[in-house]
């Protein structure tokens, strides 16, 4: 049995596929998780967790995390998808997701108001936030992914 400590691992990935469950695949392998079961979760924060990179995990292992992807078969569109934490003083905290056709600059500022807002509504103030954001031209079918992944020990 694997066991890692409070953290959290952000990644992203574009691609390009034949399908759009391919293009989504290939993002995934772009962001180092393809190989993984995705557990989609919801967007608290582990207690004092730590932001670290994607330890070794072994294939096939079922993975929880929060995850925004947007795929799309527009040639010359732009798709986007962003994931952010953000924490109070406290390191209490939430993630949020987004995606859309458009920029990540305005995904990201999007989900920096989600953030704000989620953790308003707990009675915090945002005092940190950390985004990741993936953009993509699409050629053909294209896929773009942001994920914030969850561990604890």
């Amino acid at each position: 049995m694997w066991q890692v400590p409070n953290m959290v691992s952000f990644t992203k990935g574009t691609a390009e596929g034949h399908s759009h469950l391919n293009a989504f695949d290939n993002a995934l392998l772009a962001g180092g998780i393809g190989n993984l079961n995705l557990v989609k979760v919801t967007s608290i924060v582990p207690p004092k967790a730590r932001v670290e990179a994607i330890p070794s995990i072994p294939v096939g292992a079922l993975v929880p995390m929060v995850y925004a992807h947007i795929t799309s078969n527009v040639s010359g569109e732009i798709i986007s998808a962003c994931v952010g934490m953000g924490l109070s003083s406290n390191s209490q905290g939430v993630i949020m997701e987004y995606a859309h056709p458009g920029s990540a600059t305005v995904a990201e500022e999007i989900v920096k108001k989600m953030l704000k807002e989620a953790l308003e509504k707990r009675n915090l103030s945002l005092t940190k936030t950390i985004l990741i954001s993936a953009e993509h031209k699409v050629k053909k079918l294209g896929c773009a992914v942001a994920a914030a992944i969850l561990w604890w020990g």
